[in-house]
């Protein structure tokens, strides 16, 4: 196993020498304090009216985490159950353990959430995972890895803002904060130490439990780039790594038994409790890195460009690479710096073969399929692999650049005077461009009265729900989500954005909607294609049957919704009655025609 703390000496070969200790100094924290700084830049939007505004790359994720959010606060204020839900997708619930539950960032902070809104708490999530992220990797390289502050302040600025981190700041707080990831590395590597056996597998295992709460996609790339790492290190230098292979392997068996034993019940539930499904609902060549993406630039960094970003990603929210031509230089140069050093060899390595994961199992250039097969497709359909979004390992190599520039940058003072000024400047120029921009937001419809004053309860009891329309769904329900999330689930309702099984008990493959029924289906065409049905009795039962099945108390059409009057006729014909204008809202009362057994 590699002695991490190893500096690359000049004219000598991996030199142990630890990092002496430093004259207590305040670099550290005005280095943390800029990291916050500048995740407060990136989120300035949000913080003007995180209630009221929603992130415009990606609202349909920020609505997911604001419910996530909530389901945290009904947890610790309402005693709700942390691993399920019966408050949405009402009868059948939500695993939330088969989400990306956030419950070691929704638990503590439910009371910001209880008493200052849902808003505020993805706002200060996303500001404090990316300044998090940058700290932790700070504090480990500074302590650890290299001699010199800047060194470490640089490479934990790349982890903390790469254009990776910032694309998933659009939504995916989970994504946001890996500042758990790099105390996990560290303590796996200081497996290698003795006497470290027992207290080092436990102190890793709590840090395992506590990701899987955070990000399960996390620590299951940390896994595999560890993985990697160790065979690649003893590739370079077999006798290292067979004097400590024994005390290493110890302290896994110690963190992987005690981690099962904290986490067995709570990944039961994810794996095999109610609502829990197998695969993703897209194959796994959909969601891939492009090649050309690795030179390019982030539609959110300084020199982006959104039209070749578009071309180049599929969402906002991924552009895992676009690390820039400069970087890609700088990396080169880096790595010729720290070739005899054959942890950082190993590192690259891993970052390399993640890299060629994340490419999928074809070659894609320029947002077109070559038809070139990579190594994925050997792999593509192994369980647990097949839950991941294929472009996201990307995310390694992203996070094992910043440690290899932080590593050069600490070998660079030891170049001669014009090479140590080419090297700072050849990085500026390859870090500038990426430093990110602003997220941009848009402000999100007002909540009308019905909802705001919660003029719903006398209508909506605790055993039946509140239906909009449209109904809670990815994309085409947004506002039924954030009407829901804000209200603090304060009421029932049915459907929603979540991942579930596409329709049990037959298809248990992992859905973004909840299975399908007749009266969702046709309002969701409806209103998405502008056209007025030929409403029949079949028509009529049908709504009446899925009402029953949601349990409904009232149906309440969003201001906001396209095609609004159109689906106030459909809603209309079906239930063949006109609505109450209430509060800002058109509300049906079913009460009366929907009697749920129970």
């Amino acid at each position: 196993m590699p002695a991490v703390e190893e500096q690359v000496v000049a004219g000598q070969p991996d030199v142990v020498e630890p990092a002496p200790p430093r004259p207590r100094d305040r670099s550290g924290l005005w280095g943390l304090l800029s990291y916050l700084a500048l995740a407060v830049l990136v989120t300035i939007q949000l913080w003007t009216d995180p209630n009221g505004r929603v992130l415009s790359s990606n609202d349909d994720d920020h609505g997911f985490f604001m419910v996530l959010l909530t389901h945290g606060e009904r947890v610790v204020f309402h005693g709700q159950n942390p691993f399920f839900t019966d408050r949405f997708n009402v009868p059948d619930g939500v695993n939330m353990m088969a989400q990306t539950s956030v419950l070691a960032l929704s638990l503590p902070l439910a009371p910001l959430t209880h008493f200052l809104g849902v808003g505020f708490t993805v706002v200060a999530l996303i500001t404090l995972g990316l300044a998090g992220t940058a700290g932790a990797w700070w504090w480990v390289l500074s302590r650890h890895l290299v001699r010199s502050r800047p060194a470490a302040w640089l490479g934990g600025l790349w982890c903390g803002f790469a254009p990776a981190m910032v694309s998933h700041a659009s939504g995916h707080v989970n994504f946001v904060a890996e500042f758990v990831v790099p105390f996990i590395v560290w303590q796996v590597l200081r497996l290698r130490e003795p006497g470290r056996a027992v207290r080092g597998g436990l102190i890793l295992a709590l840090l395992i439990v506590l990701q899987v709460f955070i990000n399960e996609e996390s620590l299951l790339f940390t896994a595999l780039t560890l993985l990697v790492f160790v065979v690649a290190y003893a590739c370079f230098d077999f006798s290292a790594a067979r004097q400590v292979a024994r005390r290493f392997g110890a302290g896994l068996a110690v963190a992987a038994g005690a981690s099962l034993v904290l986490l067995g019940y709570p990944l039961w539930w994810q794996f095999a409790g109610p609502q829990s499904y197998h695969g993703q609902p897209f194959e796994p060549g959909k969601f891939v890195t492009d090649l050309l993406s690795l030179g390019a630039y982030a539609r959110q960094s300084l020199a982006g460009n959104v039209a070749l970003a578009r071309e180049l990603t599929v969402s906002p929210t991924e552009e895992n690479t676009f690390w820039g031509v400069p970087m890609l230089v700088m990396l080169v140069v880096a790595m010729r710096m720290l070739w005899r050093n054959a942890a950082a060899r190993a590192a690259f390595v891993a970052g390399v073969v993640l890299l060629l994961m994340s490419m999928g199992p074809e070659l894609r250039v320029a947002g077109h399929d070559t038809g070139i097969p990579l190594p994925f497709a050997l792999i593509a359909h192994v369980p647990v692999i097949d839950l991941v979004s294929v472009t996201r390992f990307a995310m390694v190599p992203a996070t094992i650049i910043g440690v290899l520039i932080a590593l050069a940058a600490d070998r660079a003072g030891l170049l001669p005077h014009r090479r140590r000024v080419a090297f700072w400047i050849g990085m500026a120029l390859a870090v500038v461009p990426v430093l990110p921009k602003p997220l941009p937001t848009v402000e999100a419809s007002p909540l009308p009265p019905f909802i705001a004053q919660r003029m719903w309860e006398p209508y909506v009891p605790d055993d039946r729900t509140l239906v909009t329309v449209p109904m809670p769904e990815v994309t085409t329900g947004r506002t039924g989500m954030r009407w829901f999330a804000l209200s603090g689930q304060g009421y029932k309702t049915p459907r929603g954005y979540f991942m579930g099984p596409a329709d049990p008990p037959g298809n248990r493959t992992g859905s973004w909607n909840a299975a399908p029924r007749p009266t969702s289906d046709l309002l969701r065409i409806a209103g998405a294609y502008g056209r007025m049905p030929v409403l029949t009795d079949a028509d009529r039962r049908a709504a009446t049957a899925d009402l029953t099945y949601w349990r409904a108390a009232v149906v309440v059409l969003t201001p906001d919704a396209p095609n609004h009057d159109l689906l106030e006729t459909i809603v209309t014909g079906l239930l063949g009655r006109a609505p109450q204008q209430l509060g800002g809202v058109a509300m049906w009362d079913v009460r009366d025609i929907v009697h749920p057994a129970g």
